[in-house]
């Protein structure tokens, strides 16, 4: 009777054992499906209007692709393609971003650490000696000790809220949104190579229309003095001439300091002194301007790097978020040591002197002063901030893309119509010079046709100038590039 009595009460102490552990387990399982639901709250809501199309573009062409990354090409200039090339390898801002994102992914090994148990080696040898006086003032000689010690000891903390899982993921996704900071250093590198040698281009170009302006003044002020020497013309005459001789000569001197600032800037994108790098140039008339087929808004959001930079600056945010919120719950960690310990080497690794220990421990926060929520609400401030950044570079995208698609539609009128004007301007003024040089015309007529054939000459390179810095722009906030179309060159003057 007592037997069945202790053996009930032992099946009585399982059960009640097992319901314990059973309840237990059904707690944690609750508690981590809780976590799960409060992290999935933490996900924001962008609330992006995305538009069927770009304001600016017009109806779209079905068979329009999206960017493509060496856009250059398309502008069919081989000194522009090699200039692109070589600054994507030596651009030295490319090279600093791109050592960001190693020293993230750096960082993401060394967060993402706390997820594996940590294990270390131990191994020691102790030396002792007892004094050898007893507390009756006898000597007994003393005692030597000598201990060996080899031992494997490992911890690990159980994540079961997410708090070093969240950690870990912040850190990829920082690591994430570094490498795409990269695309966005390249993209603006790649655009300031294009703008600077289109610069020199343009400056060349205007360089030359200048010289032929001199030396066309420097007729016609030929003329006048002749005229003057016959008595036909007077002092005024040949003083107008030569302030339009003297103002044509003193365009010269900043078109040369334009040029040479260019060819600067284009030294430092490709990392190397002024002194070693030559750039050829030549002229605006022959670049290729592609036709720009910018695609459909919602390709923004994966074409522009600073935009898939924001998106995973957000999603380290929240995730940071999940591992505060992890810190309101208790850390468990296991510890153990095993290994050897014995008082001679020889017999170290018997069996007999083998010894482990194991520990787990639960540490759960009571009173921190605020700190942990303090901590909670300053990540979620955090990532608010950053979703705010997200929606406005998303939406700036759109309207970069309009400004750039409106700005060529613009310079191509204006490009347009300054021919005409350049045309009417060529004519007046090879009339109003065979009038002078027959004697039949009115100075007064000549100097005006020849200062606006002057302005006009100019003008037309601005112009052409300005549609080939709004196409870069396009490309620019495209974020890549486009599938180029071929016009036809711009006629040359």
């Amino acid at each position: 009777m007592t037997q069945s009595v202790v053996g009930t009460g032992a099946e009585g102490m399982n059960a009640s054992g097992s319901g314990r552990l059973i309840a237990w387990l059904a707690a944690l399982c609750l508690a981590l499906a809780s976590s799960g639901c409060l992290l999935t709250k933490d996900l924001p809501d962008p609330a992006l209007d995305i538009p069927t199309g770009y304001k600016a573009a017009g109806a779209k062409n079905p068979l329009d692709a999206p960017p493509k990354l060496d856009w250059w090409r398309g502008f069919r200039s081989a000194e522009l393609t090699m200039l692109m090339e070589e600054a994507q390898t030596v651009n030295l801002d490319i090279a600093a971003a791109t050592a960001r994102f190693k020293q993230a992914d750096a960082q993401a090994r060394v967060t993402g650490a706390a997820l594996l148990p940590s294990l270390q080696g131990n191994g020691s040898e102790t030396y002792s000696r007892t004094s050898g006086s007893s507390a009756s003032g006898l000597t007994n000689g003393g005692r030597e000790v000598v201990n060996y010690s080899a031992s494997l000891s490992a911890s690990y903390e159980l994540d079961f809220w997410g708090k070093n899982r969240d950690a870990a993921q912040a850190a990829e996704e920082t690591a994430v949104a570094d490498r795409f900071d990269r695309d966005v250093v390249a993209l603006t590198a790649l655009t300031s190579v294009a703008n600077a040698y289109f610069q020199v281009l343009a400056a060349q170009d205007r360089l030359r229309t200048a010289q032929r302006n001199i030396a066309s003044a420097t007729s016609i002020l030929d003329a006048i003095k002749q005229r003057f020497s016959a008595g036909t013309g007077t002092d005024l005459d040949v003083a107008q001439q030569e302030s339009v001789l003297a103002t044509q000569r003193a365009l010269v001197p900043p078109l040369r300091q334009t040029l040479q600032q260019n060819i600067n800037a284009l030294a430092i994108l490709v990392s190397r002194p002024p002194e070693s790098l030559r750039v050829t140039g030549g002229s605006m008339n022959q670049i290729v301007p592609p036709r720009v087929t910018p695609g459909l808004p919602s390709e923004l959001l994966t074409q522009r790097p600073d935009i898939r930079r924001q998106e995973a600056q957000l999603a380290s945010a929240t995730a940071n978020v999940g591992s505060a919120r992890a810190q309101f719950f208790p850390s468990i960690q296991l510890t153990g040591q095993g290994g050897y310990q014995s008082s001679s080497l020889v017999s170290l690794f018997q069996p007999h002197a083998a010894f482990f220990s194991m520990v787990g421990s639960l540490t759960q926060p009571i009173f921190d002063g605020g700190r942990i929520l303090g901590n909670f609400e300053l990540t979620q401030a955090k990532q608010d901030e950053l979703l705010q950044t997200y929606r406005k570079t998303v939406v700036q995208s759109f309207a970069d893309v309009d400004n750039a698609l409106t700005s060529i539609r613009e310079t191509t009128n204006k490009l347009r119509l300054q021919r005409e004007v350049l045309a009417a301007s060529r004519r007046a003024f090879q009339l109003s010079e065979q009038q002078l040089r027959a004697g039949t015309a009115d100075i007064v007529t000549v100097l005006n046709t020849q200062l606006t054939l002057f302005q006009a000459e100019d003008a037309m390179w601005q112009a052409q100038l300005a549609r080939l810095l709004a196409i870069v722009s396009l490309y620019q906030a495209l974020g890549g590039g486009w599938e180029p179309r071929m016009e036809r060159p711009v006629d040359a003057l």
